[in-house]
């Protein structure tokens, strides 16, 4: 006897601030019914499913379709379809699945679904994270027979129709990160990045505000989907109103019929806490789950030097010993040596592949220079660009065909991509590199990817995936750094084989306040490279005090890329006394969770360092303009205990200028506030000029 068919099939996931609930028609995918705040744990769905529904009238059709989890064209969806493929002789397919089996448990769902008649499957799966308020998912893709695919979206979910707009994420080198708000209208945002690599222009981010929300106040719904090689996200508003978005690989990224697709991970937040709800569930998320911390997270962050802005190509081993010297008297504690060690690289046209130590700059090999270094207590790291070729090099001349991309394709930064696709690279590319790891003390490699790819390609980047999983494997003390001309390369994919970001080229602290103020609403401060760059930064030809560069990079994973010989006795006691003040804090602060503060003043960008268990915070202040209005306008805090009483203090109050000219009682010493005034009046501070910074410590008494 063939059992009943269950009129409705409900699920939910539940996982700390946000609640996902979906529900199917009887054997139909399932849709989303509900995503945003918890619902009550006895909550009925199948009613929720029913109240869901919306009404019909003219010109509409008898039913509306399902904005299911993989919107099928089959089924009369009036919007972009979830899923496009053909068969393997090119005819178009038309999926109808049905439900075939689920399991469910400790957080976690797996749906399949199956079209028997086009022996296809499809299978969702979901986790719910409490510790982080996280839901993860993907969509994987199954058929009898090789097909051709255009495009899979990750599990497809629901935009809120009290929204007015989304904010999504572009940018450039030397400026990442850059928010643009789109208001809904019937048709769809469309966003690809066909470059090959996550790209400064296509973060793979969006944040969708209800309406009047802030980044303290209202709710906000997320997403991002983690993968380094190209993507596509819709936004679309359909004719009755209702909003979808999807996320997956860019379109045609597999050039090869298959009987096996998957998406990435999609990353979704929701918070009833403004923007600052979803961006502290993503930043737990990738610092508590997706990064893999090879000494623990508990380890201290190590300050960086970095020798890239001081030396450039010259590599020269009496002047990389003074400056690592000056560099550990500032309270550096890794050297990095960046691009020039191998092959005849004395600029960047040529030897990018020839993986052996220059034996003019070197005559001895890096042994000495890294035996120095350790003397001065610093641990050793290493650049690399391990998937790119230059023409000008021996391998090149060896293996042509081991180039992406046509013979006379357009270069970049004078080099090629490597097919990481083919085993024998990546093999070639292991070995040189673990030569090197194997023979010497080196616990930290800088993993550079300098140009985009002629064309996007999913096994591109699943190649590059396998090469850094193979290497963490064989050599897991060692840390990696994910660099791409700056911030090319940002995503969690990525962030799961690494453990920092290189976050932009750009060492112009101006630049960098904006830039890790909107990289927050996605990345924490453990993951988040962040150094002093030189008086004239080389990238903008702006000129800051050293007060302001220093405390911009200590908003982050904090470091150096000056020459220090460039330092005059003001600027290294400066750089000196907020380097330790940085290690005195970094245990609490890699825990903290970062808030965007709402500045009244425009001119301000302000942040908010908040320990885990509340018991104190750190603000940075900073001032990137000059004022409209001639006195500070107060600054609201977050995330306080109304009740309770703080002792703030201006760390840096030394620092104010002639022209503060008032008694703003900061400017005297530590002072005891309620939360609630904290909060709801805000601190008032000192006038300062543009382009510095106030620091400001608070503990609850």
């Amino acid at each position: 006897m063939t059992a009943a068919i269950p009129a409705t099939r409900t699920w939910r996931l539940d996982a700390g601030p946000q609640c996902l609930a979906l529900a199917a028609t009887r054997d139909r995918l399932p849709q989303c019914i509900h995503w945003g705040a918890p619902l009550p744990a006895d909550a009925d769905l199948a009613t929720l499913h029913a109240a869901h529904a919306i009404d019909v009238t003219g010109g509409m059709l008898d039913e509306n379709p399902d904005l299911s989890l993989l919107p099928e064209a089959v089924r009369s969806f009036p919007g972009q379809p979830g899923l496009v493929l053909r068969a393997e002789d090119g005819t178009p397919l038309l999926p109808k699945l049905c439900f075939a089996a689920e399991e469910a448990g400790d957080g976690a769902l797996s749906l399949r679904y199956e079209d028997a008649a086009l022996g296809l499957a499809a299978t969702f799966r979901f986790r719910a994270d409490e510790g982080t308020g996280v839901i993860a998912c993907s969509t994987a893709l199954e058929s009898d027979a090789p097909v051709h695919l255009h495009w899979l979206a990750a599990p497809v979910l629901p935009a809120p129709q009290h929204a007015a707009e989304m904010i999504d994420v572009s940018g450039r080198w030397c400026g990442e990160f850059q928010l643009n708000r789109t208001a809904w209208s019937p048709g769809m945002r469309y966003r690809e990045n066909r470059t090959g690599r996550t790209g400064h222009e296509h973060f793979p981010g969006l944040v969708i505000p209800g309406a009047g929300a802030t980044n303290t106040r209202g709710e906000a719904w997320a997403f991002h989907y983690g993968w380094s090689g190209g993507h596509r996200m819709i936004a679309e508003e359909l004719p009755d109103g209702r909003r979808q978005v999807q996320w997956g690989h860019a379109a045609r990224m597999e050039p090869e019929a298959s009987r096996r697709f998957e998406t990435a991970t999609l990353y979704a937040a929701y918070s009833a806490e403004g923007l600052n709800g979803c961006a502290v569930a993503f930043q737990r998320h990738v610092r508590d789950r997706v990064v893999t911390w090879p000494r623990g997270r508990a380890h201290p962050r190590p300050v960086h030097y970095n020798c890239w802005e001081a030396v450039y190509f010259r590599h020269e081993l009496p002047v990389l010993r003074d400056i690592a010297e000056r560099a550990a008297a500032l309270g550096a504690e890794r050297f990095v040596l960046d691009d020039g060690w191998f092959g005849q690289r004395d600029d960047d046209t040529r030897s990018l592949s020839d993986w052996e130590v220059d034996p003019r700059k070197y005559p001895d090999g890096l042994g000495p220079l890294i035996d120095h270094v350790h003397g001065l207590g610093m641990t050793f790291g290493l650049w690399f660009e391990p998937e790119m070729i230059n023409p000008d090099s021996d391998l090149h001349r060896a293996h042509p065909d081991w180039a992406l991309g046509g013979e006379d394709q357009t270069l970049g930064r004078a080099q090629k991509a490597l097919n990481m696709a083919l085993p024998e690279v990546r093999d070639f590319i292991y070995d040189r590199m673990a030569a090197i790891l194997a023979r010497h003390a080196i616990d930290y490699v800088k993993w550079d990817h300098n140009r985009v790819l002629p064309m996007p390609d999913a096994a591109q980047t699943r190649g590059s995936y396998a090469l850094l999983d193979r290497l963490r494997a064989d050599f897991p003390q060692v840390e990696i750094e994910s660099c791409a001309s700056g911030g090319g390369r940002i995503d969690f994919g990525i962030l799961g084989r690494t453990q920092r970001v290189w976050l932009s080229d750009s060492n112009d602290a101006l630049e960098r306040l904006r830039i890790q103020h909107d990289a927050a609403l996605f990345l924490p401060l453990a993951v988040t490279g962040s150094h002093v760059g030189p008086r004239r930064c080389h990238t903008s030809g702006r000129s800051h005090d050293i007060t302001f560069r220093a405390w911009v990079a200590a908003q982050r994973h904090m470091g150096f890329e000056m020459d220090p010989r460039e330092l005059d006795e003001r600027e290294a006691r400066v750089l000196s006394e907020v380097t330790a003040w940085w290690k005195a804090n970094r245990a609490w602060m890699t825990e903290a969770d970062i808030l965007r503060l709402d500045s009244a003043d425009p001119a301000v960008l302000a942040e908010q360092q908040m320990a885990p268990d509340g018991a104190r915070f750190a603000v940075f202040a900073g001032k990137a303009a000059t004022s409209a209005q001639i006195a500070p306008r107060p600054l609201r805090l977050a995330n306080l205990d109304p009740a309770a009483t703080y002792r703030v203090e201006l760390i840096n109050r030394a620092d104010a200028p002639a022209l503060s000219r008032g008694a703003p009682l900061l400017k005297d010493g530590p002072i005891d506030l309620p939360g609630a005034w904290l909060m709801h009046h805000g601190l008032v501070l000192p006038w300062h000029f543009p382009e510095t910074m106030w620091v400001i410590e608070g503990h609850r008494l």
